[in-house]
């Protein structure tokens, strides 16, 4: 492993994350068809709410985990996201809410975790929520301890793979009972749409040009 390359990556990314975000322009591209985006708004009750997006270097590829959510009575049921929840009044700030909830979710260690920065809150009308989507790295693969009650399932995806526009596809989704067509990245035979999918095409103009090579 060329430990020397992905703190070339590392260094990279923390650079262009101090840049402007693309923002809602990146997250249009795998915005799904869905009108709650115009008729649900953030009120008095929308929470905060963070997520974790954590590289890591292994056998010369930049990898980052996601989760399949456990099927239950939720609009996020049977999805795959980034590991990540809710706000605790504990949290000292947002950063602090991703990182924990990682810890839960997946058994994240964080000894040797470096924040680099943060990419554009994104609010998701099915739940009213507003996440902010925390980008990290640490430089070696982690061991993961996915909780059960939490997490069906995690996946460590290749950058490269996440990269390639020949996994971007669109399909229909019924949620709450209203079709909706939605575009997707497919991988590991599973569809990643809707916030998620926003914060990865964000995360991938962000990117740009980033040597992916490790």
């Amino acid at each position: 492993m060329a430990q020397g390359s992905f703190s070339v990556f590392t260094n990279e990314l923390f650079q262009k994350l101090k840049d402007p975000l693309p923002g809602e322009t990146a997250h249009q591209v795998m915005q799904s068809t869905s009108k709650l985006r115009f008729t649900v708004k953030p009120n008095e009750r929308t929470r905060k709410s963070a997520v974790l997006i954590l590289f890591y270097p292994y056998a010369n590829e930049i990898y980052f985990p996601l989760i399949l959510r456990p099927a239950y009575d939720g609009v996020h049921s049977g999805q795959v996201a980034f590991p990540g929840g809710r706000y605790e009044k504990t949290d000292e700030n947002l950063i602090r809410t991703a990182l924990r909830e990682a810890q839960e979710e997946i058994g994240l260690r964080l000894n040797d975790v470096k924040v680099l920065g943060i990419l554009t809150e994104l609010f998701i009308p099915a739940s009213n929520f507003y996440v902010l989507p925390v980008v990290a790295t640490i430089p070696y693969r982690p061991d993961f301890y996915p909780d059960p009650r939490e997490v069906e399932d995690i996946f460590q995806i290749k950058l490269k793979e996440i990269s390639d526009a020949s996994i971007i596809g669109s399909s229909e989704i019924q949620i709450r009972g209203v079709q909706i067509v939605a575009p997707h990245y497919e991988v590991n035979g599973y569809k990643i749409w809707g916030a998620t999918a926003m914060m990865i095409s964000e995360l991938l103009s962000v990117i740009g040009t980033v040597d992916l090579e490790v």
